[in-house]
């Protein structure tokens, strides 16, 4: 893609995980990424974890300090919502530039996570726990 992108232009990217959706807009600019109207390392609580999650497609690519990332991300647990942001994330990248597919794809940051919590079943305690057996 050509290197002049607008200022008001952005390239958008649904991410999920879990019961988390994050929608993600990439705007051109030096590598801020806010969530939900704050700072990410706010919203994440600073937990470095998530962050190096979150940035691991842009830095795959290379292209980490060259976008603004605003993300609005609703549903789920911290982990499941980082998870969301990086896969909208490669969604996006892949939207601005075809030719990161091979290497997102290759980082499996374009593959939807399908785990998700097991339903409980019937006559267990939780998805897998059996009650404790007694012989008498």
């Amino acid at each position: 893609m050509s290197e002049a992108v607008r200022k008001d232009q952005f390239f958008y990217g649904v991410g999920r995980r879990k019961s988390a959706v994050a929608r993600v807009r990439l705007y051109p600019g030096e590598g801020a990424i806010t969530v939900n109207g704050k700072p990410s390392r706010e919203y994440f609580g600073g937990r470095e974890l998530h962050q190096t999650t979150m940035t691991e497609p842009m830095r795959a690519t290379g292209t980490a300090d060259r976008f603004d990332v605003v993300v609005t991300v609703v549903g789920g647990g911290v982990s499941g919502q980082a998870g969301a942001v990086r896969h909208g994330i490669s969604r996006a990248l892949v939207r601005f530039d075809e030719e990161l597919r091979p290497t997102l794809k290759s980082g499996k940051f374009l593959t939807r996570d399908a785990r998700a919590k097991e339903r409980k079943k019937v006559g267990l305690k939780r998805a897998r726990k059996a009650p404790q057996y007694t012989k008498r």
